[in-house]
């Protein structure tokens, strides 16, 4: 007997769910140092026209595709043409390689927001606390098994009693804390010149590199290619409107995107200077911003909160990983929710453990010349990702027809405003752009070229 398919209750459900996978490290730690490092308002600028349009286009068109297939992704695009099947083993693969070691970072964000409410802001503002922390061997295990846990709780709980209720607690949430550090940052001296360098953009600092970096953080931002979308997209019930609810993951996503920007890019411009955005880098969440909040008024209240934002947000996309992953189990190998969950869990154990001690007791051990964690980002994020929403681009623009996953779309009679921008999108435009950051990326990753 065929198991009948969860769902979403309805659009509200499936918007906070898909905007919580959205909302993840990638808005709160990776958009920040990227806005710093690239110009900021221009950035801002080249990052808001790249989601009104190949963002939007991607992301409806793995959503579109999961409603008509009613299936994960390691079986849908089988479904629209076999000789696609390959997309769905590299879809498959990707989060089962973010997953492990996005939950070791998930550890890390529970270390420092524990260190923030236990009093020791000011400890983890030194310049030695991140690198002593993450280069022990149990205290990064232990935070990154309690982080792997708490996902694995929420998703055995299913669609509705667990993604989509934990989505609806924690997003507003996140919102709200959000916008009251947003709030909190132009009460401090001098931050209007920060809030000018991040919001004012500057042609002058226009450059192929932040055109480059706008569309690598976009892809990664709103969880394509990942099989995520295509999974919460085999969620939805028919009647709910795709294109508006499209729009409102749309806002979510970019409003906390530029509310995170705010809350970090001019704080650190008025206790750095541009010389500290310049250098922030990767390591802004975990080592610049505690040396921040150790220097403001109620930095360790406001550094608290931070953490905790963070935490809700890196929570919410590591369920929708998860969630991915057992979409993906439950059709390929008709495996209970439970049997999938348990399944997943055991192997993000072990491919998370090499991510958490690659950089201590491992850490002479370098895969291609990175430490574990890094190469797993790597081959995740700068080539089965490109490679895959390349092949989606093809697939849909190019042998099944962008008209299939148009009527699904309007198959209830609602508009398709972008109709067109999608169309020359997913035939022209994206391919090329996800070539560039295919190559770009790979470059930069190996010393050819800086970046």
């Amino acid at each position: 007997m065929k198991q009948e398919r969860s769902s979403f209750s309805g659009s509200i459900g499936f918007v906070l769910a898909a905007a919580g996978s959205a909302v993840g490290l990638g808005n709160l730690w990776r958009f920040p140092y990227l806005a710093a490092q690239y110009g900021g308002g221009i950035f801002l600028l080249v990052y808001l026209v790249l989601i009104l349009t190949f963002g939007f286009s991607l992301l409806i068109l793995e959503i579109a595709l999961g409603r008509k297939t009613k299936q994960s992704s390691i079986t849908a695009y089988q479904h629209m043409n076999k000789h696609f099947g390959f997309l769905g083993i590299l879809s498959a693969i990707v989060p089962i390689l973010i997953l492990p070691y996005y939950s070791v970072i998930g550890g890390w964000v529970m270390k420092y927001m524990t260190a923030f409410a236990t009093g020791e802001a000011n400890a983890a503002a030194g310049a030695s606390y991140f690198g002593n922390f993450t280069s022990q061997t149990w205290s990064p295990l232990f935070f990154f098994f309690l982080f792997l846990t708490i996902t694995m709780v929420v998703v055995a709980l299913g669609v509705q009693k667990g993604v989509e209720l934990v989505s609806k607690i924690m997003m507003p949430v996140l919102v709200l804390l959000t916008i009251f550090i947003a709030c909190y940052v132009t009460t401090i001296d001098n931050a209007w010149e920060g809030i000018k360098y991040y919001l004012l953009p500057d042609f002058s600092k226009f450059s192929f590199k932040t055109l480059c970096a706008a569309m690598g953080q976009l892809f990664y931002s709103m969880s394509i290619a990942m099989g995520i979308m295509v999974a919460y997209g085999s969620y939805v019930k028919d009647e709910v409107n795709l294109n508006k609810s499209v729009n409102h993951i749309e806002f979510f996503d970019t409003l906390i995107a530029m509310l995170s920007g705010f809350m970090i890019v001019p704080v650190v411009y008025v206790f750095e200077g541009q010389a500290g955005l310049k250098a922030s880098g990767p390591g802004l969440m975990f080592q610049t911003l505690p040396k921040v909040f150790d220097r403001m008024p109620q930095g360790s209240i406001i550094g608290l909160v931070f953490f905790v934002l963070v935490f809700l947000a890196a929570v919410t996309s590591s369920i929708s990983l998860m969630e991915a992953i057992v979409s993906m189990f439950m059709d390929k190998f008709k495996l209970g929710r439970g049997k999938a969950v348990a399944s997943i869990y055991i192997i993000s154990l072990v491919l998370g453990v090499p991510s958490s001690i690659g950089f201590g007791l491992w850490k002479d051990i370098k895969p291609l010349g990175m430490d574990f964690l890094t190469f797993f980002d790597y081959i995740s994020n700068s080539v089965l990702m490109p490679i895959v929403a390349l092949f989606t681009c093809i697939l849909i623009g190019w042998f099944v027809g962008t008209k299939v996953l148009e009527d699904e779309i309007t198959k209830n009679g609602e508009p398709f405003g972008r109709r067109y921008i999608f169309r020359i999108m997913i035939k022209y435009i994206a391919p090329v752009f996800l070539i560039v950051i295919l190559v770009f990326y790979s470059l930069a990753q190996f010393g050819i070229i800086s970046f």
